[in-house]
């Protein structure tokens, strides 16, 4: 058993975090030179980035709208792959052949991706998630071309975190909808994170319009790595996310959480455990998704997010009895999740286990 267990380790220490290379999209790059940014998506998975000074077709400054970031992309730029809203194309094995953004779309928001792949693609995770806080981590901010090999060669002088700030703001001029939301998934998590910290303290020192301040964020089964890093003085990044998020709610911020795999769990990242009690924390159950496949079972999260626009808010149980109230997901009202966060109960998916679409969950809540 002792040696099953060890081996089992080693499968997920060696898989768990390499992405799937979805097929290519609108958001295309050449690998050539360094290409960040948002792109503006629109129904059937087409998108197109933002330019300043362009109009987008994807983008209406009066709709509610969401901002997907991704986290570690290790090998993806020689295949020229990113992630989109169609999990298919993230996971060819699990992922159902679903445009997930065609249902934010029809329910009048804007819906887009931040991408920052080039300089997520590094072979060591730690490497990656330095350059979400830092410029002066182990590699600082290189970047990586189609070719495998490294560039500085235009290189950010900030943080990915504060690059993606400073494109939000162009790209937010003369926003007037109801609501900013930031998902993340994996080391995406980190980025919404201090990237919701930095347009909050631009916000305040007012530098920013006070509606840009994210209204809720969700972390979609988060990366943290062990151990205090020198670029912030010791701290773990899970420990400093802890920090930006207590701050944060005092602000106003919503914060939702979803569990789906064990990528934290077996020693290779930090657990994190005070996140749960900070944040509507729910533990998704994709049963569909083979034990043994835990890369399927992290990218579940991000994709059943996605998906869930799609249908109502699952119903909470108790004991497995309704009761009356809505469990966790995107379509369920930020007052609501609000409310679950700031609570002491905790949810777990007792339903719709064995299949991707959300729209037979439901959440039984318990105490955390």
């Amino acid at each position: 058993m002792k040696k099953f267990r060890q081996v089992f380790i080693s499968m997920i220490l060696l898989f768990v975090i390499v992405p799937w290379f979805p097929a290519p999209t609108l958001a295309a790059y050449d690998g050539q030179t360094l290409d960040t940014g948002i792109y503006w998506f629109g129904s059937g998975n087409v998108s197109q980035k933002f330019i300043d000074g362009q109009s987008n077709a994807y983008f209406n400054a009066n709709r509610p709208t969401v901002i997907y970031i991704h986290g570690w992309q290790n090998g993806s730029t020689a295949y020229l792959k990113r992630e989109s809203f169609n999990p298919k194309q993230n996971d060819p094995i699990n992922g159902p052949d679903v445009n997930t953004v065609d249902y934010w779309v029809s329910k009048g928001w804007n819906i887009g991706i931040f991408y920052w792949s080039q300089l997520a693609d590094e072979s060591e995770v730690k490497d990656a998630e330095a350059k979400i806080w830092s410029t002066s981590g182990p590699q600082g901010m290189r970047w990586r071309k189609k070719d495998g090999t490294y560039s500085t060669e235009g290189s950010p002088t900030v943080s990915a975190a504060q690059v993606f700030v400073n494109t939000y703001k162009q790209a937010m001029q003369g926003f007037t909808g109801s609501e900013v939301r930031l998902a993340g998934h994996s080391l995406g998590s980190q980025m919404v994170t201090n990237g919701a910290k930095l347009i909050s303290d631009q916000v305040d020192s007012g530098k920013m319009a006070s509606n840009l301040r994210p209204k809720r964020v969700a972390l979609l089964d988060p990366f943290w790595s062990k151990d205090g890093k020198s670029y912030l003085g010791g701290k773990w990044t899970g420990e400093l996310s802890r920090e930006y998020v207590t701050q944060l709610k005092t602000k106003g911020v919503v914060f939702e959480q979803y569990k789906s795999s064990a990528i934290t769990d077996v020693g290779l990242g930090d657990s994190n455990n005070g996140m749960t009690q900070l944040t509507a924390f729910a533990e998704l159950k994709p049963w569909y998704v083979s034990a043994f496949d835990q890369v399927g079972k992290h990218g579940a999260a991000r994709d059943w997010y996605f998906y869930s626009m799609s249908s109502a808010a699952p119903l909470e149980t108790r004991n497995g009895v309704a009761t009356g109230l809505t469990g966790p997901s995107a379509a369920t009202a930020t007052t609501r999740i609000q409310t679950m966060m700031n609570s002491n109960n905790r949810w777990y998916q007792n339903a719709g286990q064995y299949s991707s679409n959300p729209a037979d969950d439901k959440f039984e809540v318990t105490a955390r």
